[in-house]
């Protein structure tokens, strides 16, 4: 009897960790779209993007090509409740924040030293195939550089 519970208990308990990580729309990889997106000269690019489980929190790994045109890559793992967590990688930010707004938006703020380098909003489409990151920056110099990046599910 207590065997016939637990088969019939582990199958419910996956599947509600697997609805659980399937509500958060923006887990996957992502691809940019360079024809949809408006990259700023100075903006530099992300060109994919994974978001992935670890644990209790969500890890982001970005790579790309940075404003001087060599690769980059930066690292962030964290929860999606709007406070700081390190990032690393990323010359221009040591702390990111990532806030869900709702299912499909978050809130986003990079710092350095405690000063606000980066904000921004991202969505993900209501059918989940792309996530567009809409984001402004302060340069070093204190020029601010306005982007807005799309993204296509891999």
């Amino acid at each position: 009897m207590k065997v016939r519970k637990i088969l019939l208990t582990l199958p419910a308990l996956l599947a509600a960790v697997t609805v659980c990580f399937a509500a958060d729309a923006s887990i996957g990889a992502w691809k940019l779209n360079e024809a949809k997106s408006k990259l700023s000269p100075g903006a530099g690019k992300n060109s994919r993007v994974v978001i992935a489980a670890a644990g209790d929190s969500v890890k982001v790994t970005v790579d790309g090509i940075g404003a001087d045109g060599k690769p980059s890559h930066n690292e962030w793992t964290g929860k999606f409740d709007g406070k700081d967590y390190p990032l690393t990688g990323d010359p221009a930010s040591d702390m990111r924040a990532y806030k869900s707004v709702n299912d499909h938006t978050q809130a986003l703020t990079e710092k350095k030293g405690g000063k606000t380098t980066n904000t921004g909003t991202i969505v993900v489409s209501a059918d989940g195939k792309s996530r567009t990151v809409t984001a402004s920056r302060t340069d070093p110099d204190g020029k601010k550089i306005n982007f807005t990046f799309v993204y296509d599910r891999q």
